[in-house]
């Protein structure tokens, strides 16, 4: 495993970089500051749906008429998508100011191959889940290309929804069967 050192947060009284001295401050103070649970619940609703909350929100999950939905709201893997996408539009933000890159424009887009052989469990040897997914991220602005390419390797590295994709990440199930 390849260790790289920290990147110093600059001194400055820019929103984001004020939110990650403040977490390096509270950290420091207590490594234990560092530990954040997030949490979600769902409820299965008519057919293959169900309903999310998350904190204060909720979400609708449906699949595809193809999936067994009536195509009411996005997919878990589109959702998936779109926590991938969203979380690296936050990483590229606190990132790019960190480094002082600035650019004008941001755009990503993603797309996962998926082969539903594993879902229904066609073939053992098919993964359930997405065999590659690409993302372009298209950016503009003032600063040089190494330095959008700097920073689209560090986002590379520090985006938590990313992470989870390319790291194992454990996961348990704990049934109750409520009678």
């Amino acid at each position: 495993m390849t260790t790289t050192q920290p990147i110093d947060i600059p001194d400055s009284r820019t929103p984001l970089n004020s939110i990650a001295a403040a977490t390096a401050d509270a950290v420091a103070a207590r490594a234990s500051n560092a530990q954040v649970v997030f949490g979600a619940s769902a409820v299965a609703t008519a057919g293959v749906s169900s309903e999310v909350s998350l904190r204060s929100f909720s979400v609708r999950v449906d699949e595809p008429p193809t999936l067994g939905g009536s195509d009411s709201a996005p997919n878990p893997v589109e959702y998936y998508l779109a926590a991938l996408l969203s979380c690296q539009v936050v990483t590229y933000r606190f990132w790019a100011e960190r480094l002082g890159v600035e650019f004008d424009d941001l755009t990503l887009s993603a797309e996962g191959d998926l082969d539903v052989r594993g879902f229904f469990g066609l073939d053992a040897d098919v993964r359930p889940g997405f065999t590659a997914v690409r993302v372009i991220a298209d950016i503009s602005g003032p600063a040089s290309d190494g330095d959008y390419q700097r920073l689209q390797e560090i986002v590379e590295r520090h985006c938590p929804v990313q992470d989870l994709t390319v790291n194992a990440t454990p996961v348990t199930t704990e049934l109750r069967i409520a009678r």
